[in-house]
Parts: structure tokens; sequence; C-alpha cells
């Protein structure tokens, strides 16, 4: 370790925000750098466990003693070397990420963790500033060719790892520019669209090809892939939303998250925005969900100058701190503030949306609402819920976003075309450790197989993905993989 007393002579201290007055008059990312000083005393404070359960929560197997100890010393060039052999993507990772590495931080026992995520986002950008972050794929190529459809992180992570491997990779986006959600599902306060960029430009110079626009089964059919290329990697995401099928569904105003922060996404990249505008500017604003997205909804609402912001989640409020029912090194399902609750909005839990009410124009006016009491498990598990009576009324609102999560990916077209195999859930059938269909040489990876999650598992995915398709094209892999028995079979 860096230093073997860090841990008890600093605490967690994070970089500065800009103020939420101040930042919500534009889209920029407002997070500071530490200074040079702070990130090494935040460095200091990894105790180099002798079980670091730090790896095991991090899905991409992360090896964060190490990185921590090499940033202490300064010695950027081995952090980064580290933190890249497990992560394509630490900028992104380093950004978004709810970092569960955190929460099974063994210092978390009894004191505030590692701040890993942060620390992670600095390597990534004392990398770039160095020019350390350079193409990887070999002069030697294999001579096999390899189509990846979509280019979310799922899809990203596999191509950087096929083409490291020596491959020859196309990726197709049915949007105008690579990214997949990265572009255009997360607000650029919390990732702007030139750390993107950024990234596509390395791998454009380490030969991947992107083509935009293209929407397979529409502009080019599924089983042309499947002759002209060796393997396929199906990496669309899960990207149907779930919906509110309650009446006054039809007014105008009722709109699905993605929509609106796709929208804002467009305009603060100065792309066209073809369809009929939507915004919170002057509303009074109801986001339905309280994950992520909806805190994304949150934050843009603010931004658009909306005249108020509620958000509702129909689940009971969570508790502050870990429960007996969250041991660590679990990842605790406790009440999470964003950036964007501090800008402003008023949080209802326990609450149920019934009806959309509308005016005589056909547009929204108001929701019916009612409060609920749920019923618990021996786990403390919320199982049904009963009305509140005598809870019932009406909240004025123009405008609600549904962020409620994504239920599967879309079947009609290139899925359907292909006949590939779905499960129980509709998701692309494939399992863990294999991610190969029922066709021949179509693999699937990320949130199109698992379900809806979080980017640093699609990030995941796509690696371990590349790593089945490069055993299926050459017999064998050199690509590294966290999994214990694939680990085992690369050592001997």
């Amino acid at each position: 370790m860096g230093k073997p007393t860090g841990f008890k002579e600093f605490g967690r201290e994070l970089p500065s925000k800009i103020s939420p007055k101040e930042r919500v008059s534009n889209y920029k990312e407002f997070v500071n750098l530490y200074p040079e000083e702070k990130l090494n005393e935040q460095s200091a404070r990894c105790m180099n466990c002798g079980v670091p359960f730090c790896h095991s929560g991090c899905p991409l197997g992360n090896i964060i003693p190490e990185f921590n100890d090499a940033v202490y010393r300064k010695n950027w060039e081995e952090a980064y070397e580290i933190l890249s052999s497990t992560n394509n993507f630490p900028e992104f990772t380093g950004r978004i990420c709810p970092a569960p590495c955190e929460s099974a931080c063994v210092l978390g026992i009894n004191k505030p963790p590692v701040a890993i995520e942060e620390i992670e986002k600095h390597i990534i950008e004392v990398a770039y500033a160095k020019n350390l972050v350079k193409p990887t794929a070999p002069l030697t190529k294999t001579g096999k060719s390899v189509a990846i459809v979509g280019s979310g992180p799922a899809g990203l992570a596999a191509a950087a790892q096929l083409v490291k491997a020596g491959h020859e990779v196309t990726v197709y986006e049915r949007d105008d520019n690579p990214g997949g959600l990265l572009r255009y599902g997360i607000p650029d306060f919390k990732l702007e669209k030139w750390v993107v960029e950024r990234r596509i430009k390395i791998m454009e110079e380490d030969g991947i090809v992107f083509k935009c626009n293209t929407e397979i089964g529409k502009h080019v059919m599924p089983d042309e892939l499947v002759r002209n290329f060796d393997a396929v990697v199906l990496a669309g995401g899960s990207t149907i939303p779930r919906n509110l099928n309650i009446p006054g569904r039809e007014f105008k105003g009722v709109h699905f998250a993605m929509d609106f922060l796709k929208q804002q996404n467009k305009r603060v990249s100065n792309i066209e925005v073809t369809a009929e505008d939507i915004l919170a500017t002057g509303k009074d604003v109801v986001v339905i969900g309280g994950g992520d997205t909806g805190s994304d909804c949150v934050g843009t609402s603010n931004r658009q100058g909306a005249r108020s912001v509620r958000q509702f989640e129909v689940m009971v409020q969570p508790p502050e701190q870990r429960t007996q029912h969250m041991p660590w090194p679990t990842y605790p399902m406790i009440l999470k503030v964003t950036s964007s609750h501090e800008e402003g909005v008023e949080r209802h839990w326990g609450v149920n949306t019934k009806e959309f009410l509308g005016d005589e124009n056909g547009n929204l006016r108001a929701l019916r609402v009612t409060d609920v009491n749920w019923e618990l498990d021996v786990m403390n598990r919320p199982v049904k819920f009963t009305e509140v009576p005598g809870s019932e009324r009406e909240l004025p609102c123009q405008a609600v976003f549904l962020a409620m999560g994504f239920v599967n990916p879309q079947y009609q077209g290139m899925l359907e075309q292909l006949g590939v195999e779905l499960d129980e859930r509709k998701n692309v059938k494939a399992k863990e450790f294999v991610y190969r269909t029922n066709i021949g040489k179509v693999f699937v990876a990320g949130d199109m197989r698992r379900g809806q999650s979080l980017v640093v598992w699609a990030i995941s995915e796509g690696r371990e993905t590349a790593r089945k398709v490069d055993e299926f094209l050459m017999g064998h892999s050199t690509l590294e993989s966290k999994d214990a028995v694939n680990m085992f079979e690369q050592l001997f």
C-alpha cells in the first residue's frame, strides 16, 4: 500500500462541485478535479486489504489496491496500465458508475470507503493528458471479421477487445452518432459528449469502422451480416421502456424519459431535433420513477426552467444507512441523493399514479394520485401495497416523464428476422460465460442479454463476449477475462 497509516490519517473527501444555482444555467460537467495533494491523500486511504472485496464488488474486477498504490507513488503510467487492463473506458465509469466497488470496500465496514470512482477518473484524465492512451491493435491481423450491432458500452467494449485481438471490426449504429446511451441517454452535465468523441477517435485509429444511421433489419438485413462476417455480436441494449397504461395516457404532455433526454442531448450537440419538441420550460413537471434516469430528468427539467419539479416513487423510502438486511459487502439499497436532487426537487415516496387528467384540447393538466402502504416480508422487502383511504387527490401537472426502466430489447426487426431464442423475460437467450445464441456464429452482450443494468456491467459483458468470440474464431484467446474458470485456463 502507498501509506500504511493513510486510512487512519485521512478521511474521505470528494472533489468540490460548482454550486447548484450556477450549474443549472448550463449543461456542462460541474465536478472539479482533486488538487494533487488531495488526490495523494485519497489514494493513501486504500489499505491493500488481505482480501480486497472491492474486486468482487466491481463487475469488471478492477485491480483497485494496486492502482491506488501507483497513484500514491505518482506513477501514472503504471496506474493507467493496471486500470486499463480490466476497464476499457474508465472515463465513462469514473463519471457515471454507482460504484459498487465502494460499497464492498473493507474500510467501509466502519468508515467512509475509499473514493475509488474519483481516483479512477483522475487516472484516465491524467493518462490522456500525458498521451498514454493510444491504439492497441496489433500490426499482424487474423484475417477474421466481426460485426457488432449497437455502439453503447457493451458494443464498444466488445469492439475494443476484438480489435486488440487482431480482428477486423465493424460497428453498426442506427443513430446518427456512435455511443448509444452514453451519447443520447446520459445528460451532458454528467458526461459531456467530447469525452465520448475522444474515445471514439482512439477506436477509429485502432481500425474500428463505425457505420451510423444504419439499422439492422431495415437498412441492412441480418442474414447479410451472418453471411459476410465470421461472427456477429448483438449489443443493442434493452430499449423498450416500461409504460404506465392508466386512463389518460394519450394526453399530450406524457412522455417516456428517454425521448425527453435524447432531444436535449441533441440540442446541446447542435444536432437538429426533427420530432416535436419535448420541453419542461415553465411547466409543473412530475417524474415517475426514482432511479438514475428519473434523476436525469429532474436535472434536465431544472436546466430547462421548469416551474416546479416533483419525483414520484411507488416504493417505500429507503433507509439512509445499511440495515441488518443489507450487510457489508453487499450493495445496499439505501437512500440516494444525486446531484440533480441537490438542484431542487420534491421527492415523494409511496405514491401511486392512478390517472392522467387533461383539458378540452387534449393537453395534460393534472394527475390523480393516492398514497400507498407496503406490506414487507421478513427481509424488509416490499411485497404488495394497499391504498391509504382518503389520500386520493389531484396534482397540477403539464409534463410527465415516465422513468420506470426498460422491459426488454426490441424484437421486431433484427431479432425477429434472425430467429434468435428469447428467455422468459424476452431478452435474447444466452448463458452467462458463454454469450452465444442459438444461431451458430451470433453472440449477444449487455442489456440485450441480461436486461436493464449498469454501464459497468455492459462493459464487463462486452469484454467477456469478445473473449468468447475470439475463442470461437481462433480456437483459443489471449484476451483478459475476469471469469475464474477462464483465468485458470489461461494459467494452465
